[in-house]
């Protein structure tokens, strides 16, 4: 662990989320931001600045938050991103669809940038059914739509080898195509 990284958990910490913490960590916030943005439509109203800022007084807003270290911050600052984001979805759905929602047969291949506000709908709340199953394959899954994250940048974050997020991946992709196959 750098100093900077020492510095940053000392400071969650302590609850110390101010400016000193915003510049440590914006950088980084706004590059998930970006690789999670990449893959909307050209015309999504929601930008990357946005959601970092969104996202960000979201975690803030919660001052008995006990932030155990780096790792614990970065999980969620990208929960608080998919929150962002499926609540901007709801939203455009209530708008554009009087907020019926209504199962429809979807592939994960390409899922997490679609732009259709229903699919990620659908995709959070197969998430919400996996974390009851399996949190850490949730989680691993979520770091993979959400913050775009590689395997190795997982393995990382959630200090776990990389052949063990590999194998959360494929039992998390597996059964999200289960909750999202259509009723029969």
């Amino acid at each position: 662990m750098g100093a900077q990284d020492r510095d940053l958990t000392r400071m969650l910490q302590q609850g110390d989320l101010d400016g000193e913490v915003l510049g440590l960590v914006y950088d980084e916030l706004r590059d998930l931001a970006r690789r999670r943005m990449a893959g909307e439509r050209a015309q999504h109203t929601l930008q990357a600045t946005a959601l970092v800022h969104e996202a960000y007084v979201r975690l803030v807003r919660d001052r008995d938050m006990q932030w155990r270290d780096r790792r614990h911050f970065f999980g969620a600052a990208a929960e608080a991103m998919r929150r962002v984001l499926v609540d901007h979805a709801r939203r455009v759905q209530s708008e554009k669809r009087g907020g019926d929602r209504a199962r429809l047969e979807i592939t994960l291949g390409g899922l997490a940038r679609e732009d259709d506000p229903e699919l990620l709908l659908a995709l959070d709340d197969a998430l919400t059914a996996l974390e009851a199953e399996d949190p850490r394959s949730a989680e691993v899954a979520r770091l993979r739509f959400f913050a775009g994250l590689s395997v190795e940048d997982v393995s990382q974050a959630l200090d776990v080898a990389p052949r063990t997020v590999a194998r959360d991946w494929a039992f998390a992709r597996a059964r999200l195509t289960q909750l999202l196959a259509p009723e029969d």
